[in-house]
């Protein structure tokens, strides 16, 4: 069976890891990185190519494509397949503007009752300014297009407010994301990432995981992609969730919405319940580094029958450990940071999922702010940590960073 998976970072190298565990696979990575050179065929397409991805599964044959990052998505690359009679999972664009538009998704979450902060939305610069004066603090501010995970601004005060605002909207530091701003309240608790594979019909919960996306220990510092994750989340009741899914799959259902992949619900575990803070059309990243190795059933399978709208026949089987996912980053990330540099790894106790990794003279180098995640699985977080921790130590490049609290409970 030949599968492609569009993506070159360590959510692919990490779905691409658990999908070779199925016997007879052929895979592709588009473009893929260092890491996944070692699982499958690296092919130089870039994720926003749409007609050029679609074209090249016509040509080889693609049994199954499987989409990471959430650009292809918004710009419409399963309705590209879909169009030519290919079998992808992943949403259509319309599905993808859950996580393409804050402002589309707090529409539908009001609309079909799905509890989430208050909130306004602003598109110009004057409106927003005047909108904040009587605000209470801390205030939220979040860029309604995708920004890489780092659209989101909590303010302390009407001053950081204020500068915030001019940054999204005049200074573009978010390019078009920020022309249109969601003002939204502080909601208060622990974070849970949720993702739940749905075919449209049926929705599956998988095991919950947390994510650290503040740069430095101790959650300071600036946003980032993601830090590293642990799971199952040590923050909420099992469970804790699913009816929050049931009615997103519901409002999914009543807007006739084609939605056959993954949607993952950051949740806010608040003294009222859990709230939604974000929804996400895909897999998570780094949450995925930290989720799929404790993924006992079949990944091809689930996936084929999401894209087959079958998910009702799957059954998710996990192991009880804990994980921990560490990534190790370039430094001066999430800001100005330096690549090229060469990787050497000894680790052998943990999986070390490629992020920004490319292969240069037969060797590993470092092509991007987010490099390695390395993930260890143990009966306590404790354990895992020590684990990992202990590899990291065996991983050299020159710049090498990392937050030294993931999973210190």
């Amino acid at each position: 069976m030949r599968i492609l998976v569009i993506g070159g970072g360590g959510r692919e190298h990490a779905i691409g890891w658990k999908i070779k565990q199925t016997p007879n696979i052929e895979l592709y990575f588009t473009p893929g990185n260092g890491g996944t050179a070692e699982i499958g065929e690296n092919v130089d397409i870039k994720v926003d190519e749409i007609v050029k991805l679609a074209e090249f599964a016509e040509e080889n044959k693609i049994d199954l494509t499987v989409v990471g990052p959430e650009l292809p998505l918004t710009l419409g690359v399963t309705d590209e397949f879909n169009k030519r009679g290919l079998r992808i999972f992943g949403p259509t664009a319309e599905g993808a503007k859950l996580e393409g538009s804050k402002s589309f998704a707090k529409q539908f979450m009001k609309k079909h009752g799905i509890p989430t902060a208050e909130y306004d939305e602003v598109s110009n610069l004057e409106s927003g300014l005047t909108l904040i004066q009587n605000r209470n603090y801390p205030l939220v501010l979040k860029a309604d297009g995708l920004a890489a995970g780092k659209g989101v601004i909590i303010c302390q005060d009407k001053k950081e407010a204020e500068a915030a605002l001019r940054d999204m909207m005049e200074a573009a530091i978010f390019g078009d994301a920020g022309s249109k701003v969601v003002v939204e309240e502080f909601l208060t608790g622990k974070e849970v990432s949720l993702l739940c594979f749905t075919d449209g019909e049926t929705i599956v919960p998988m095991e919950t995981a947390s994510d650290y996306k503040r740069a430095l220990d101790n959650d300071m510092g600036t946003n980032t992609g993601g830090m590293g994750s642990i799971s199952p989340s040590p923050f909420c009741d099992p469970g804790a969730g699913d009816d929050i899914a049931q009615k997103t799959l519901a409002g999914i259902k009543s807007e006739g919405i084609d939605y056959r992949g993954v949607i993952y619900i950051g949740l806010m575990m608040t003294p009222d319940g859990p709230k939604v803070i974000e929804y996400n059309a895909r897999f998570g990243d780094p949450e995925t580094e930290a989720l799929l190795p404790r993924l006992e059933s079949d990944l091809t399978e689930i996936m084929e029958a999401v894209a087959e709208k079958r998910l009702s026949e799957c059954k998710l089987k996990w192991n009880k450990e804990k994980a921990v996912s560490v990534m190790m980053t370039s430094e001066g990330y999430p800001n100005a940071y330096k690549t090229g540099f060469p990787i050497e790894i000894q680790a052998t106790q943990s999986i070390v999922f490629h992020a920004g990794t490319a292969i240069k003279d037969g060797g590993i180098i470092t092509s991007g702010g987010r490099v390695l995640a390395v993930t260890a699985l143990a009966e306590s977080f404790e354990e895992a940590r020590k684990i990992v921790y202990g590899e990291i130590v065996k991983i050299e490049f020159e710049g090498k960073t990392y937050r030294r609290d993931i999973g210190d409970i």
